[in-house]
């Protein structure tokens, strides 16, 4: 009854304290609309001559002097392009909006938590990055409203305890500073909290609370002393590119030329992203998000902790005397769902719905009892935008080059617009950044991701996985059947329990019975079902991926690939070669038939691209990427094409369906179906031949599998993909042909030490780091991307290195699993940390794939050797246990049934120098 008294009297104050105020609001943004809708109305043309204000050209311009748009400018002021910035503001930078805001500062809205722990390494450098330039800001005497009262995440289940665990862990290789506590001591750091229901808590002492408000303001006048110009009441009209490119941006004062163009446009990105042609596509859609504030509460320390409660969704912090609340429920409410999104700020502050806000009430009384108290000063629910996959946007635009983006980010955008504006601010000025950001850039989304509808369901789940336990493998339930290839149906038949990639439906395994039921029976009982790892434990799925490994090792087994990016390079003379041999580091100008598999390096030397190309013909190359490339790798071919456009670039990864056939037997199976003599005399490993397969023809066979299993990869075209699948059932039963899934590949490739991209390397990673220098020519007769880096890298020395480690003396069935990110130890100290890893079902142990350093007393890194890295102990700490490990540095040679030449003679991870393909030539 107390807590129901207590909404009803919020209910009450909120009503009688907030129509006055919603009015005026409501006034004022008809004036303003009525003023932009006149100006709207006026003829506006590209290069227009009201060039009184602003600057005839500068280098770069930034739309947008929110804290974003402010940290951008700063840093580039301080690298030394000042005076040649400029950052337009629609509205006045000190005055975002109408309504008073929630922080301490005016006219904004934000709980401004400065948390550090996020989900990958990148993301926790941004963040560090940031509080450090808080830190410094204030010491040079601007305004922050930084306070380090440190953060309190309280567990109310195990799972979430063993979570907070890993999360400790981690934090020695992060740099951060935390520790486990007991519930009493999480009592002593927060009176105010109840205790009876938690297991246990994780104190990060450093955290804080700042104001973004007067950091905005700091930052633009920090940069405005360096040179930069901030025009407010400036809104932009549209952005001018020419071929491909930024050159100029129209505004309401006027246009100027620029060699960069920002969108720090925050609420309004992605319309933002409409003011350009080609329009860049910037997948957010706003929800309702609420922010509850209490009237001063007396004797509130000024240094209690924020708390987060994720298992009850909810936050809190202290504010001037007061509480401030907010949350992230299961199910957010998707907001301005016609996609008239407001002009102005004010247009973004909603009426506040109670019955969504209960929820979140609830759990806030629940933890904080004394609130039932305390007299409510404003619930406020502003719309906010997120992201389709709960990451930060960072980076430049695909559709149009120099046109970089820094947005989507989801609330704590002052947790990271330090180190996301150095971040943009470097790869603008020097062309890279010290961060590794290729997980949040643009390019890891599709087309599909921008579609409005899509964004508004995905955004129901998406705020909600802020606080969720974030179990391995997690997949979001929105947005799915998307993307699927035409064998989808008879997968699903055959049990297929599918993950989502890129939009791309793919089995991660099969259900056992219901497989068995299709290969003899076919019926259709089996309904859509999605891969769930609900447990940091053995899985569920463990007896049934064992199986399927099995089957691809010693028999048959059949995994669609079809989600693999696909591009066709060719052209009419030897143009196609010169390009690749200039962005592959490896050889490329080899027979035709063979495959090559190449790395496509950076300036630094690091992986932009890890690829299989396979030469169709003199001038016709197909490559085959990594899903998750298909974006990305596309977009750094095609600015790298000869102006003339002599190379033509096809994505044709909706063309084909990619079946895998793995196993011993898959020769004997596919020679029943093709008239091509199959011998490895006749089709060597590592090579290509077209085939008939069936009454198919056109098909693209390719004799590897990316798993170091013998078998074949057949790129079919989408019309044949339903006659070669069930034609390969039906020849494969007498071979008990089975199904596997990505499941099952990623423990064959785990155990015999294969690297990802995107899971083991990244834009920082370079290929003598990972045991493939053999797969670097220098001395191929031409120049490459990365050569230069890659030489100077050889002569000093590396000072990381990619090994494989086989845990000892761990019990899969009843202790924690390794599900990456772990800390690697040798001789008790911290040497790294785990990427990939798996189970091994050869080994009968868990398998970790990572990069090991040898740091000084300083945390530097040293040059280091093969026999420094296999003279030392080694352990692998999973949720604060350690275990010890075995370390390799080549790929194993696993045993099986029937050993064969070819699978012997291939190692992916080595530090040998030697030709590839092996075989291609016998």
């Amino acid at each position: 009854m107390c807590k129901l008294r207590l909404m009803m009297v919020f209910i009450r104050a909120y009503s009688n304290r907030s129509c006055n105020a919603l009015s005026v609001a409501t006034t004022r943004c008809s004036l303003l609309k009525g003023y932009l809708d006149s100006r709207k109305n006026q003829k506006c043309q590209k290069y227009s001559t009201n060039t009184g204000i602003l600057p005839k050209n500068c280098k770069v311009a930034i739309c947008g002097g929110g804290v974003m748009g402010a940290s951008v400018a700063y840093h580039l002021a301080q690298l030394g392009w000042g005076p040649q910035t400029i950052v337009i503001e629609q509205d006045k930078v000190a005055n975002i909006c109408f309504v008073p805001r929630l922080g301490g500062g005016e006219n904004s809205f934000s709980s401004d938590l400065v948390g550090v722990f996020k989900p990958t390494l990148s993301q926790v450098r941004l963040c560090q990055s940031s509080v450090k330039l808080y830190q410094e800001l204030e010491s040079q005497g601007f305004q922050t409203g930084w306070k380090q009262c440190g953060s309190l995440c309280i567990a109310r289940s195990r799972d979430r305890m063993i979570v907070f665990q890993r999360m400790k862990s981690q934090s020695v290789s992060w740099g951060i500073k935390c520790e486990i506590i007991d519930p009493q001591k999480a009592k002593e750091l927060c009176p105010l909290i109840r205790i009876d229901d938690i297991k246990g808590a994780l104190w990060i002492p450093e955290d804080g609370v700042a104001d973004s408000y007067k950091i905005c303001l700091s930052l633009l006048e920090a940069a405005k002393q360096k040179g930069v110009v901030v025009l407010e009441n400036c809104k932009l009209l549209e952005v001018v590119c020419d071929n491909g490119k930024v050159v100029a941006i129209d505004t309401s004062m006027g246009s100027v030329d620029c060699d960069y163009y920002v969108n720090c446009g925050g609420f309004w990105a992605r319309k933002i992203g409409q003011r350009s042609n080609p329009s860049v596509k910037i997948p957010l859609h706003p929800v309702e998000h609420y922010y509850l504030r209490t009237n001063p509460i007396p004797n509130l320390d000024s240094q209690t902790p924020v708390v987060r409660d994720q298992d009850g969704s909810i936050y809190f912090r202290e504010l001037n005397g007061c509480i401030l609340a907010g949350g992230f429920e299961l199910e957010a409410k998707p907001a301005f769902e016609n996609a008239k999104c407001p002009d102005t700020s004010a247009g973004r502050q909603l009426l506040a719905d109670w019955d969504h806000f209960h929820v979140l009430l609830e759990q806030l009384l629940h933890r904080v009892p004394s609130l039932a108290n305390a007299s409510l000063d404003s619930l406020v629910n502003i719309a906010e935008t997120f992201t389709p996959d709960c990451k930060w946007i960072v980076g430049q635009a695909p559709e149009i080059a120099n046109y970089y983006v820094a947005a989507g980010m989801k609330t704590v955008g002052i947790s990271a617009a330090g180190g996301v504006g150095q971040g943009v601010a470097q790869t603008i000025v020097n062309g890279y950044s010290q961060y590794d950001l290729y997980e949040l850039e643009m390019s890891r989304f599709l087309g599909l991701h921008n579609n409005r509808r899509f964004l508004r369901d995905r955004v129901r789940e998406v705020p909600g996985r802020h606080y969720s336990i974030q179990y391995p493998n997690n997949e979001f339930k929105t947005g799915r059947n998307l993307r699927m290839s035409p064998i989808y149906p008879k997968l699903k038949e055959a049990g297929a329990v599918f993950e989502q990639v890129m939009g791309y439906e793919r089995p991660t395994w099969f259900e056992p019975e219901l497989s068995k039921d299709h290969l003899h029976t076919y019926t259709n009982t089996r309904k859509f079902t999605m891969a769930k790892t609900n447990t940091f434990g053995k899985p569920d799925w463990f007896d049934i991926v064992e199986a399927e490994y099995e089957a691809c090792r010693e028999n048959v087994s059949l995994l669609d690939y079809s989600s693999f990016t696909k591009l066709d390079i060719q052209s009419k003379g030897r143009e196609v070669v010169d390009l690749l041999q200039y962005l592959c580091s490896n050889d490329v100008d080899v027979p035709v038939g063979s495959i090559i598999h190449t790395g496509m390096q950076n300036v630094r030397g690091g992986y932009e691209n890890d690829c299989s190309l396979i030469r169709l013909s003199e001038n016709h190359y197909m490559m085959i990427a990594p899903t998750i490339q298909q974006t990305r790798c596309k977009i750094w071919i095609q600015r790298h094409l000869p102006s003339d456009n002599s190379v033509s670039l096809t994505d044709v990864t909706s063309m084909f369906t990619a079946i895998c056939l793995m196993g011993p037997f898959t020769r004997h199976l596919l020679s029943e179906m093709t008239e091509t003599d199959l011998s490895p005399k006749s089709f060597p490993f590592f090579t290509y031949k077209e085939l008939d397969v069936g009454l198919a023809n056109g098909i693209r066979a390719l004799n590897l599998t990316h798993t170091g299993e013998l078998g074949y990869v057949l790129y079919i075209p989408n019309e044949f993909a339903l006659h070669v699948y069930n034609s390969l059932i039906q020849a494969g039963k007498k071979y008990n042909l089975k199904h596997a899934g990505c499941y099952a590949m990623k423990a064959l490739r785990v155990e015999k030490f294969y690297a990802f991209w995107g899971q083991d390397l990244d834009t920082s990673t370079t290929p003598l780091e990972c045991g493939r220098s053999w797969r670097v020519k220098f001395d191929k007769g031409m120049n490459f991307i990365g050569r230069d880096a890659l030489l100077r890298q050889q002569e000093e020395g590396i000072k990381r290195l990619y090994v494989q480690l086989l845990l000892n003396d761990h019990d899969p069935d009843t202790e924690l699993w390794s599900w990456g990110g772990e800390p690697i130890f040798r001789d008790k100290k911290y040497v790294g940390a785990t990427t990939s890893t798996s189970y091994g079902f050869t080994f009968k142990k868990q398998v970790c794939l990572g990069f090991v350093q040898n740091l000084d007393s300083h945390g530097n890194a040293l040059p280091l050797t093969n026999e420094y890295v296999l003279s030392g102990e080694y352990e692998v700490e999973i949720a604060g246990t350690r275990y010890p490990a075995k370390v390799n540095i080549n790929s194993p040679n696993l045993p099986t049934k029937y050993p064969d030449k070819e699978r012997e003679s291939y190692f992916a991870t080595r530090d040998k120098m030697v030709s590839e393909p092996l075989l291609r030539n016998n």
